[in-house]
């Protein structure tokens, strides 16, 4: 690794803890593009590598949430294990196709994300909710396929998903956002470790640029926390321009992956 190099994985970290400290989940979806486009690393191994920093910052942001007791265990627990499931079947699928291809359908999740951005979050009326022997007939379907499905496209794509597991817990149990949020950080975790593995195994890791990643992604984070506190009464304008900034570089990206085809 060259010294240019690890300045860009450091800086790059830097940038996606940034935006997550300041707006939350989402924040992550710009790793991949990161790391293939400016780090330089080949398309699987930004996917792998990026793998690695979701789940890691998820971990550490798992913590917290967990000593504030947001997160609901039982529920959680059960969408992350099926999910699991859908992200290791997920990352097989997405190591078979075309590196660039992969890229270009990345592009388009990004455009995605940024259309899901701007819509206002559902709030949940639950706030006792949990998952029982008297209410697994309820939870158990919809924790466990909405779970599944989210995973796969984490795993296909090797992103942590929080975008999308937070809604998929509120739909699935009715929960607060708050603890959605919280809850869903064991997904992230746990589908961000199965798609590493999964791209480990295969040699499709950076590990050195993964670490200066991560390690630029604390400061960023501790950055962006103190910047929310400070901006606190500008986050939806801020959510809106990052959304701008996501769909800007989803076009980028789709455009790139749709030139191999021209």
């Amino acid at each position: 690794m060259t010294a240019v190099s690890a300045i860009l994985s450091i800086l790059s970290g830097s940038m996606v803890g940034l935006t997550l400290g300041t707006i939350g989940s989402g924040g992550s979806i710009l790793a991949v593009p990161l790391m293939a486009y400016l780090v330089g690393l080949p398309p699987h191994v930004a996917i792998g590598t990026s793998a690695v920093a979701v789940a890691a910052s998820a971990l550490a942001n798992l913590a917290g949430h967990a000593r504030a007791r947001t997160v609901k265990w039982s529920c959680a627990l059960v969408f992350a294990l099926s999910g699991v499931i859908g992200a290791a079947l997920g990352a097989q699928l997405g190591k078979r196709v075309d590196g660039r291809a992969l890229l270009g359908a990345f592009g388009v999740l990004m455009l995605v994300v940024a259309g899901l951005m701007l819509r206002p979050r559902r709030a949940g009326h639950d706030p006792q909710v949990r998952l029982t022997r008297a209410s697994a007939r309820r939870l158990l379907p919809p924790l466990a396929g909405i779970g599944f499905a989210v995973g796969g496209l984490s795993g296909f794509f090797g992103i942590g998903g929080g975008f999308l597991v937070v809604p998929g817990l509120i739909a699935a149990t009715s929960m607060p956002v708050l603890n959605a949020i919280g809850s869903s950080l064991v997904s992230v975790s746990a589908f961000g470790a199965t798609t590493a593995v999964s791209y480990a195994v295969s040699g499709l890791v950076a590990w050195p640029v993964a670490g200066l990643f991560v390690l630029g992604g604390l400061a960023g984070g501790y950055a962006g926390i103190e910047a929310a506190k400070a901006l606190a009464r500008y986050r939806r304008l801020l959510t809106m321009l990052f959304s701008g900034i996501v769909a800007l570089v989803g076009a980028y990206v789709t455009a790139r992956g749709l030139a191999r085809f021209i």
